[in-house]
């Protein structure tokens, strides 16, 4: 393979990967509750159902009829009590209203105090995903120190990849910053 592709492939790759850690930063920051009702709150809590441990969006309709409430209709009428149960023991601190027929959640209003946890808990996951993005470049730079000392690159080629993987890694990390950025603006207004 003729280095131009090998260096294609590293960055191909690394690309991949810190894209995959943005995209797993947004499903986190679409489980956290901010104030108005979203499915991704609910679809991916457990729930044990007849002995096997599936994801809620497996076994219910799950739709927003209003801004505060989350209305969950089972597939199966055996599934409501392990869904209530599975419900209540999440960490979203709401007790779901069952009637038979559809399991509602209305969220309340979130206090000052809950934003502001929150809002950590969204800097956290922001500064999760940039230490994955700096990982990456970490491994890739390993790579392409190993491919200048094996002679598949010269020092120059490699300076230049050096400053191509800095700028991937600087733009990723920006993308963070704003998906943190515009979360934590999402939480605190009121």
């Amino acid at each position: 393979m003729a280095d131009d592709e090998l260096l294609e492939l590293a960055f191909s790759d690394a690309d991949d990967r810190m894209r995959g850690a943005v995209s797993a930063l947004e499903r986190d920051f679409q489980m956290i509750r901010t104030g108005r009702a979203h499915p991704g709150l609910v679809e991916h809590i457990r729930v044990d159902y007849y002995g096997t441990n599936m994801e809620l969006i497996q076994l219910a309709t799950i739709s927003v009829p209003e801004a505060r409430l989350i209305a969950i209709q089972p597939w199966d009428k055996n599934a409501f009590d392990p869904i209530t149960k599975a419900l209540q023991q999440s960490d979203l601190g709401i007790n779901p209203q069952n009637d038979g027929i559809v399991i509602r959640l209305a969220l309340p209003e979130l206090t000052e105090q809950r934003r502001r946890e929150l809002a950590r808990v969204v800097s956290q996951k922001a500064e999760g995903a940039r230490v994955a993005v700096r990982n990456i470049r970490r491994h890739v730079h390993d790579d392409l120190r190993g491919m200048q000392r094996d002679g598949d690159l010269s020092q120059d080629e490699e300076h230049r990849a050096e400053a191509r993987l800095d700028k991937l890694t600087t733009d990723y990390i920006a993308i963070v910053d704003q998906a943190g950025d515009a979360k934590e603006q999402e939480l605190l207004e009121v």
